[in-house]
């Protein structure tokens, strides 16, 4: 059992749970190191006070599961049978359980029924919070997935910049972005790559689309990878051919709050605090309702984990935590930057993993 797996094994008594049910995959990938994707069928690791843990797993990935925790019970299952009578044989030695632990977040309801049919416990608690404390704190390996998964991004990016030329649509660019993911070694993007340009810059969520670059554009570039499970996440800003006065003000007020974000974060400050200290720039520079986001959000094997760095948030930040820095303004006729780090909290400030370069810079 490995370090992750005998953690969680402890919550049990240290909660007062007869029993946990795992069924988030990248919970199970978490505590077992085996990766998949189960699509609609049924995957659940069963933790019973007592008892070595079970995976339950489909069948066609029990090779794989073996490979991946050899030393892990498995019970397979086929399409034809129901992996909840399987999960149900699996409680047979616990006797009207009282308190059981799910993942409240990621079980839907009509999976909960056939779960809850099965195990019959009188209460269900959430087992989110104690693998939320579990991962927030990245381990040295951990940290050096992450710092993997950067190095290949901005690779990607590097090339990419490579392919902006007047008339290039965005998701020309988006092709090439992530075919140079693959090629680099990245199991793929760790959501939506996106390129923007010109007026479309100003939608901090757009879509790209048929819009060809043209001299004077704005140019934004949002991706990130999986590589090892692990996710990295950069967005950088340029000018194409020429930027005005207001969209290069608008550049150094986010870049201004950017980096005082990063000179803000340390341990035992609170995430609102960071946020409010990049924020402040902002609003001195007159773009304060520009800013229409979060400051950022935790990094890991997820691409949006905890914390969230808003202003309401007044969790501390710790030793260990990995999140992004990405102030953004976007004021529609005139166009949006952002500029997102990466940063890992260190024991007096904290280490920005992203090195990609993000002083103005004019392509073209």
């Amino acid at each position: 059992m490995n370090t992750n797996l005998q953690k969680l094994s402890a919550s049990l008594s240290e909660n007062r749970w007869d029993g946990l049910l795992i069924t988030d995959p990248q919970h199970v990938y978490y505590l077992t190191g085996f990766a998949s994707e189960p699509h609609e069928r049924f995957l659940g690791l069963l933790l019973v006070q007592g008892e070595d843990p079970v995976l339950i797993v489909p069948a066609l990935d029990a090779e794989a599961a073996h490979a991946a925790s050899p030393g892990l019970r498995l019970v397979p299952h086929r399409d034809t049978d129901n992996p909840y009578s399987l999960l149900g044989e699996q409680l047979h030695g616990l006797q009207a359980p009282q308190r059981f632990a799910l993942e409240k977040e990621h079980v839907s309801l009509a999976r909960y029924e056939q779960i809850s049919a099965v195990i019959g416990a009188v209460a269900y608690d959430d087992a989110g919070p104690v693998l939320r404390d579990m991962r927030v704190r990245k381990t040295p390996e951990e940290i050096q997935r992450l710092k993997h998964a950067v190095r290949l991004v901005e690779e990607v990016l590097r090339h990419g910049l490579t392919h902006v030329k007047e008339g290039v649509t965005e998701v020309e660019l988006v092709a090439e972005l992530e075919y140079q993911m693959k090629k680099l070694g990245a199991d793929g993007p760790s959501f939506d790559t996106m390129a923007l340009f010109g007026e479309k810059t100003a939608l901090p969520h757009g879509t790209p689309g048929a819009r060809k670059l043209q001299y004077g554009d704005l140019v934004m570039f949002d991706l990130g990878v999986y590589a090892g499970g692990y996710a990295s996440d950069i967005t950088r800003t340029f000018a194409y051919g020429s930027i005005t006065p207001e969209q290069e003000n608008i550049y150094q007020a986010v870049l201004g709050a950017n980096l005082k974000g990063i000179e803000a974060s340390r341990p035992g400050v609170t995430c609102a605090s960071v946020d409010q200290a990049a924020r402040s720039v902002i609003e001195q520079a007159g773009y304060g309702p520009a800013f229409n986001h979060r400051l950022g959000h935790g990094l890991g094997m997820g691409i949006h984990e905890y914390p969230s760095l808003h202003g309401s948030n007044q969790d501390p930040l710790i030793e260990g935590m990995v999140y992004t820095i990405e102030p953004g303004v976007y004021v529609p006729g005139v166009g949006g930057v952002r500029i997102e780090d990466d940063v890992l909290v260190t024991a007096n400030g904290v280490e920005v993993l992203t090195s990609f370069p993000k002083e103005l810079t004019i392509l073209g």
